[in-house]
């Protein structure tokens, strides 16, 4: 299929000019071997860090897996269409729902067997997935939905520096400046799958509805907003019947929340996964004969203590040289003042130490976390990257009070953080 013609990129270079990952850093997921270092400019990442296999077992393969399932022929570069095996594992559904469990981390399921027995009895038809870099919300779901690495579709934070502009965006407070169209101007798998003569919908809450994320991530889908879990349910498992062929995307977002609040290892996160539990149960008693459902996640989640807290507005030498602040506390990007690059990215990696992997912008792109990069998209990555390693958080209680005092965080690329399940249900004439 050749590839549909690109939307206006403003200011950037050719569609077709991207930065390659490093010899032996490339699409990696989880990859076992390290980026190599030397001559091809890519940083080691340290042994506790993982690559994202991008094209081979991440979040960016469900959605092309299940068009192929469907009969979609899908446009994703140099990708392959299924690399998950999904068209042999969803033979015969004519209707299929991806459930995306907001936090529901591979480690995090398997832990906690006996409080979701629904979730613990569903099928794995390809093992852990990875979830992209850095591995948070608006990177994942805009990951799932064009079903490209983050350096192809240009999402690459929670909060990332505006190119030209002396300001950030917060991808999960935008509505529309900048135009998403025109920020993120990929074809998404939704469109792709429209196109084919599939009914495509998206099931998630009122309050995202319009928003600058759900335009880039869910592009091309009939968008219906749901006022809590059983409304999802019942909703989603409306959609899915209402074609002969439908592609049904839902999203939960409570158990993200109540880890950020109270933490993983709560007894409130414990009874938010029973939540989940529940509805997955209801979805899976109410699937179509000739359906079939996903579940899946953005990210996993680690709670950090109070010792493992760097509060970068308590440490004026981190703040030498930094034009922008962007990221988050696990996974920080710093634009910095004309000409003071290389002094900052030696402070970052002099004053953090083994806290962090802390590389320039060149050396993080070759090490292929982000998959290739478009040239164009590359200043949204910080001149510097910082990715926590162990439970450590880079906080910054006075400019971000609110996500400093959270209990639950995710962002970099621990296992833990980056393992996310892929579980799957048939209907009655499928099984």
């Amino acid at each position: 299929m050749t590839a549909p013609p690109a939307r206006p990129r403003p200011g950037g270079p050719p569609a077709g000019s991207r930065r390659e990952p490093a010899s032996g850093g490339g699409q990696g997921g989880p990859s076992d071997e390290p980026a190599k270092g030397g001559e091809d400019g890519a940083l080691p990442l340290p042994v506790d860090l993982v690559r994202p296999d991008y094209g081979r077992s991440t979040l960016a393969d469900v959605l092309p897996g299940v068009a192929t399932a469907l009969g979609v022929p899908v446009e994703r570069g140099d990708l392959p269409a299924d690399p998950l095996g999904l068209a042999a594992a969803l033979a015969g559904a004519r209707r299929v729902a991806v459930l995306l469990v907001d936090g529901l981390g591979a480690d995090l399921v398997r832990a906690h067997r006996d409080v979701a027995p629904t979730l613990a009895a569903l099928a794995t038809p390809a093992g852990d997935l990875a979830a992209p870099c850095p591995s948070t919300t608006p990177v994942s779901l805009t990951t799932l939905g064009t079903g490209l690495p983050p350096g192809s579709h240009g999402v690459l934070g929670f909060v990332t520096a505006v190119p030209g502009e002396e300001r950030t965006l917060n991808h999960v407070q935008w509505t529309d400046d900048p135009d998403p169209a025109v920020w993120m101007s990929r074809r998404s798998v939704f469109e792709q799958a429209a196109d084919a003569g599939v009914e495509v919908a998206a099931v998630a809450p009122y309050a995202f509805r319009g928003s600058g994320l759900s335009d880039v991530a869910y592009r091309g889908a009939r968008y219906t907003g749901t006022v809590g879990p059983g409304d999802l349910a019942a909703v989603l498992l409306e959609s899915l019947a209402a074609a002969p062929r439908t592609l049904v995307y839902g999203y939960t977002a409570e158990l993200d929340l109540t880890g950020h609040v109270r933490g993983v290892d709560s007894a409130s996160w414990r009874a938010q996964l029973a939540l989940v539990d529940r509805l997955v149960e209801q979805v899976v008693d109410g699937l179509p004969d000739d359906a079939a459902l996903l579940v899946t996640a953005d990210h996993g989640m680690l709670d950090v203590p109070p010792d493992t807290r760097l509060d970068l507005d308590a440490a004026p030498e981190l703040a030498e040289g930094v034009r922008l602040l962007a990221g988050e506390p696990r996974a920080r990007y710093l634009h910095a003042v004309r000409g003071a690059e290389a002094d900052l990215l030696a402070r970052w990696r002099e004053v953090l130490g083994d806290r962090a992997w802390v590389a320039g912008r060149d050396e993080a792109v070759a090490s292929g976390v982000f998959g290739p990069v478009d040239d164009h998209l590359a200043a949204r990555i910080g001149d510097v990257v910082a990715l926590a390693r162990g439970t450590w958080a880079l906080t910054a209680t006075e400019r971000e009070p609110g996500p400093s005092r959270l209990v639950g965080y995710h962002g970099s690329l621990t296992a833990t953080e980056l393992a996310i399940p892929l579980l799957a249900a048939r209907g009655r004439a499928l099984v």
